[in-house]
């Protein structure tokens, strides 16, 4: 069984003590490869590195996270398309809008995603969507530029029914997390997991966070790892009924096909 992890934010300050030991739990544990997560100017940059130094193993996306969207300049801009020039980063973002905390204001959020929107057009790579408590602008952004762009993903998804199905319907694919795992807000996600065609579904970690709650033994550090993932694949196969040796064959051969690869 083969899986690929869409969405690890290996850059983070977490995983410098073991790095190496990360990576080989991850292989042990079935991942052929791992998408580095490019989530602000200075962690697409380091996402690059690691794919660089990791190339059979490791790819990156470039891309700044709403919460960061503050920073976003001219020079973060020409920062991520020089990036996106390079074959080993496979996807614009993580971009998009995240009204829960609003670490950033709505404008800059909204301006920030509309320039990676922008750049997606102008690239032609994938889009590395967030969301969180701002549907309804969110998909007025995409929608100006989805006849414009090609594959996108809504990653880590945790929303309800009408959300999912807003995104399926502008041919999205969607990410599935640990947060499948949590028996206190995941539970609705095993109900929506099976209305979710065949070729649209993705498998992620997000590590180090959405460590699956229901891990046994759970590890005293509480840090998610991509050696984890095969858990979720395991859980989002008895969502959808299916075993999880198919789950794997088909979000691997999904996520080849999304990013190029």
């Amino acid at each position: 069984m083969t899986l690929i992890d869409i969405g690890a934010n290996l850059t983070h300050e977490s995983f410098r003590p073991d790095f190496d030991a990360v990576l080989a739990r991850a292989r042990a544990g079935g991942v052929e490869r791992i998408v580095v997560t490019g989530a602000s100017a200075a962690g697409s940059r380091a996402a690059h590195a690691l794919a660089r130094a990791h190339p059979d193993f490791l790819d990156a996306t470039a891309g700044v996270h709403p919460h960061h969207a503050i920073d976003y300049d001219e020079a973060t801009d020409a920062l991520l398309r020089e990036l996106l020039g390079d074959d080993r980063v496979k996807a614009v973002g993580e971009t998009g809008l995240d009204y829960h905390r609003n670490y950033s204001p709505v404008a800059a959020q909204i301006d920030a995603f509309d320039r990676q929107l922008a750049i997606a057009v102008d690239c032609g790579k994938p889009l590395f969507l967030h969301q969180r408590d701002a549907h309804g602008d969110f998909l007025a952004c995409l929608d100006r530029v989805r006849d414009r762009v090609g594959r996108a993903v809504v990653h880590c998804f945790t929303g309800e029914r009408a959300e999912l199905f807003d995104y399926l319907d502008r041919d999205c694919y969607i990410g599935i997390t640990g947060w499948i795992c949590d028996e206190r807000r995941g539970t609705h996600l095993r109900e929506l997991v099976p209305s979710i065609p065949a070729d649209r579904l993705l498998i992620e970690t997000d590590a180090p966070y959405l460590l699956p709650r229901d891990l046994v033994p759970k590890p005293s550090h509480r840090r998610n790892e991509p050696m984890y993932l095969g858990h979720v694949c395991a859980a989002v196969a008895a969502a959808r009924g299916e075993s999880a040796e198919a789950v794997a064959e088909l979000t691997t051969r999904n996520a080849r096909t999304f990013f190029g690869s």
